[in-house]
C-alpha cells in the first residue's frame, strides 16, 4: 500500500458502498452532486490498463451494485460514468478510479454532451451542424 496514497486510506478505512475481493466503492472524498461515489481497485495501480483482468472486471462489476445504493439513497435522475487515465487526461490522484456521477434533473442548465465537456470548445458538436 502506498502510504501517500488517499485512495489507497480509503480502501482500508472508507465506508465502502460496495465491496468485492479486488475493488471497493466508497462515496467521493469532493463530490460532484450527492451521492458521487468512486470505485477503486483494492490494488494500488496508477493506470486503469494496467489491472488483470479480473480487477477489471471486479471494478465494473460494482458499477451496478453501487448504483443501487446510490438510487436507494438519492434518488438521481440519470448518471455519468467515468475515469481519467493520466495526466493529460486530468488525473490527479494516481490510483485508478472511476467516478459513478448521479445527475439531477436541473443541475445544469443544459446537460447536453455530458463527459463530452472534458474538451469544452469541442463538446457542443450539435451546434456547429450546418
Amino acid at each position: 500500500m502506498d502510504l501517500h496514497c488517499p485512495l489507497c486510506d480509503r480502501v482500508e478505512h472508507a465506508e465502502h458502498l460496495a465491496s468485492s475481493a479486488l475493488a471497493v466503492a466508497f462515496l467521493d472524498g469532493f463530490p460532484l452532486n450527492p451521492g458521487h461515489a468512486l470505485i477503486v481497485p483494492r490494488r494500488h495501480v496508477a493506470d486503469l490498463f494496467e489491472l488483470s483482468g479480473d480487477e477489471q472486471v471486479a471494478l465494473w462489476t460494482l458499477l451496478p451494485v453501487a448504483k443501487r445504493v446510490i438510487d436507494a439513497r438519492y434518488a438521481p435522475a440519470a448518471y455519468n460514468i467515468g475515469a481519467n487515465v493520466g495526466a493529460a487526461a486530468g488525473q490527479t490522484v494516481g490510483h485508478v478510479h472511476v467516478h459513478l456521477i448521479p445527475r439531477y434533473s436541473g443541475d445544469v442548465p443544459d446537460p447536453r454532451g455530458g463527459v463530452r465537456w472534458v474538451i469544452p470548445r469541442r463538446a457542443a458538436y450539435w451546434s456547429h451542424q450546418p
